[in-house]
């Protein structure tokens, strides 16, 4: 009975892992959000794990995508602040940033940092080219290399910024294609690879006993 209760605790965990999709920011110290291109139910999740470099997860519209939604719309939007991954690899951590997704309107996202949007470091969750074949990741993308970043509260991207941080909900809504449907949950912190690895792990043993 011990195990059988373990064993299905360790099944409720793994679904409930099964709902957060894991987006890799910076893989192999590339200026990528890793996959860029997501579908998420409402009520999932969406996990951003900061592999390299100093980096930000900030939503725009599709219209303005190197800025912050904020700017353009009565939406707050989220964006993880500035996450330097080498401080936090020192200690055998990995920076996270979770959001869950309200909606299946397109959320648009792009990197704070320097010209890392205009470079292309830029991602959609839920694009939906049926209802308007325009407003696609390839055309976003196209317009993020003439944007000009900008952080939240409307100054220039820089060098440097700070770590961490956490920007309030974004409001759920029905904007056609504002990034609506989407608030930060545990906004930042810090996941221990090694451990996330063993819990799975663990897991994945005790269903051995059913």
């Amino acid at each position: 009975m011990q195990f059988t209760t373990l064993a299905l605790a360790a099944l409720a965990s793994l679904a409930t892992a099964q709902r957060t999709t894991v987006v890799t920011v910076a893989m192999n110290g590339s200026l990528t959000y890793s996959p860029n291109n997501i579908k998420v139910n409402p009520g999932e999740f969406v996990q951003f794990q900061f592999a390299a470099g100093n980096h930000t997860v900030t939503q725009s519209t599709f219209d303005a995508p190197c800025q912050p939604v904020s700017m353009h719309t009565n939406l707050t939007g989220f964006h993880s602040g500035f996450q330097p991954a080498a401080a936090s690899a020192a200690m055998g951590m990995i920076p996270t940033y979770t959001i869950q997704v309200n909606s299946t309107t397109p959320i648009w996202v792009y990197c704070a940092q320097g010209r890392h949007c205009e470079n292309g470091m830029v991602m959609v969750i839920n694009e939906n080219t049926a209802l308007n074949s325009t407003r696609s990741l390839t055309n976003y993308k196209l317009n993020a290399a003439n944007g000009t970043t900008l952080l939240p509260g409307g100054t220039s991207a820089g060098g440097g910024g700070t770590t961490g941080g956490t920007t309030g909900t974004t409001t759920p809504g029905t904007n056609t294609d504002t990034g609506a449907g989407a608030q930060p949950t545990n906004a930042a912190g810090l996941l221990s690879a090694p451990s996330m690895y063993m819990l799975l792990a663990a897991a994945a043993g005790a269903t051995l006993f059913l």
